[in-house]
């Protein structure tokens, strides 16, 4: 075969493997166990929840009540490339979501950098929502038997403060520490069994933020909403400002449209299942969205939002004046971050799995145990590296990078759709197709997030290039020697 220059070498893609819907087990020795409600109830289940029990505390200062639109922004953003991802997931079969995407379509060195905004992505939200979950606990706690967990075991070492980062000495988040360990052992035990317990959790949690709204909507004041526009501009937030950039707070909220994909060669029927799956999960994620937030917003003004701890909980107890509400919806708070946790650190691990089996990062990431189908060094690791994030650093250092890494991914996977089109590629299959052409909608989603993207922090783009830097120096120093096409490529000669 003749030697490829180093620009090919970039933009060299992998070819699209068929998927059998009658198999059980693909080649790669993972098992199709998840039918279309199992992976709807795991989009909803990486969606639901963090947005609404945690983020309204970031977002709602920015934006004041036009926070509603900031979740409408990026609702239609998550809409636009959820289209894209449906005709992906039904041309394009494979774990990995938009890294294979990418990879099948534009080429290795943007599927690498993909990926690594998707282990930014999902490393850092199941961190960033174990840090949310102990708030939670911590009130469950106080409501049910009157005693709260020490300060020094549920306050994180690296904190944003007045003058910057601060290292507190002596402090410990342990709680995030516990459901990281708890979420591990059942991904160990299967992705089957671990998706049963997920689908479990999120119909809870759908029915406690009914309960919820019904209470809040008891309280619901309209001089809640004006004005409307935050007023404040000292930072910058005025206005329109302020909803884009609660807009790109919220917006990691929708990694659960990723989540889906990952899934791919664990799915019956993924050419059916999966883009249904993801559309399915978007409507049932902006309803609940929005219904929460206006009735959280109606029932108390938006400037006691900040700085406020389990701020669900306690708008039903000013509400109501009692504290049983307060208990009840904590205790969904306390099962639906454990959904949210569960199901982004399963999507980080079948993403180093693709990658791994790409052979751009270490092999130990794609070994799968025989006994239960899952990969079990690769979430032992994974698992680790979140529990550590989660127990000694602060929640708001992580929110916009989830957010950075969600944006950038979706843009990826929607300039994907026009290069598949051009190539032809899984042109033969009769599965969904965006409308209007494919350069319409995919154009409005790369702009909506674009837009999305020029109004989170500059402390974000630093550390996201940082990121970038590390990530794009680890490929050229071990992806491109060791990728599996290159050593497909090297054997032929």
């Amino acid at each position: 075969m003749r030697q490829q220059t180093f620009g090919q070498q970039l933009i060299r893609t992998k070819p699209v493997g068929s998927s059998k819907e009658g198999e059980e087990r693909n080649s790669s020795g993972l098992h199709r166990s998840l039918g279309l409600f199992s992976l709807t109830m795991i989009g909803v289940g990486a969606t639901i929840g963090t947005g609404i029990f945690f983020t309204m505390v970031e977002a709602v200062p920015k934006a004041g009540p036009s926070v509603i639109l900031s979740f409408l922004l990026a609702a239609l953003t998550a809409g636009l490339t959820a289209l894209c991802y449906a005709e992906l997931s039904s041309r394009i079969p494979a774990s990995g979501s938009s890294y294979s995407y990418a990879y099948a379509t534009v080429g290795e060195f943007a599927a690498y950098i993909v990926a690594a905004c998707l282990l930014l992505e999902y490393g850092l939200a199941a961190s960033a929502t174990a840090v949310g979950w102990s708030a939670y606990l911590n009130n469950f706690l106080s409501n049910a038997v009157g005693w709260q967990i020490p300060e020094m075991l549920r306050s994180p070492m690296i904190v944003a403060g007045a003058k910057g980062v601060e290292i507190h000495s002596g402090q410990i988040n342990l709680p995030p520490i516990i459901l990281v360990i708890v979420c591990g052992f059942l991904l160990l035990r299967g992705t089957k069994e671990s998706a049963t317990v997920n689908a479990v959790m999120v119909m809870i949690k759908l029915v406690i933020l009914s309960f919820f709204a019904f209470i809040a909507f008891s309280g619901f004041n309209p001089e809640h909403f004006t004005p409307f526009f935050n007023q404040d501009n000292s930072k910058g937030l005025a206005g329109m400002a302020g909803v884009t950039a609660a807009a790109g707070t919220v917006f990691f909220s929708f990694i659960g449209l990723d989540t889906v994909a990952t899934a791919g060669e664990e799915v019956k029927n993924p050419k059916r299942n999966v883009p249904l799956a993801i559309l399915s999960a978007l409507v049932i994620v902006t309803v609940f969205y929005m219904l929460v937030a206006v009735a959280a917003l109606g029932a108390q003004p938006a400037s006691m939002f900040e700085g406020q701890e389990a701020g669900l909980s306690v708008i039903l107890q000013n509400v109501t004046g009692k504290a049983w509400p307060a208990l009840i919806l904590s205790a969904g708070a306390v099962i639906s971050v454990f959904s949210v946790t569960l199901v982004t650190i399963y999507g980080q691990t079948r993403i180093l799995y693709a990658i791994s089996k790409d052979g751009l990062i270490s092999p130990s990431f794609q070994k799968v145990s025989v006994r239960t189908q899952t990969p079990v060094s690769n979430t032992i690791i994974v698992c680790m590296i979140v529990g550590v994030v989660a127990g000694l650093v602060d929640a708001t250092f992580l929110w916009d990078m989830v957010s950075m890494g969600t944006l950038v991914a979706f843009m990826v996977v929607s300039v994907a759709v026009p290069v598949m089109r051009r190539k032809g590629i899984g042109a033969d299959s009769d599965g969904f197709r965006v409308p209007f052409g494919p350069y319409l909608l995919p154009g409005l989603s790369v702009l909506a997030c674009l837009y999305i993207v020029k109004d989170l922090p500059p402390t974000t783009y630093w550390v996201f290039c940082i990121w970038m830097t590390v990530a794009v120096a680890i490929y050229f120093l071990y992806g491109m020697r060791h990728s599996r096409l290159h050593t497909g490529e090297q054997s032929e000669k």
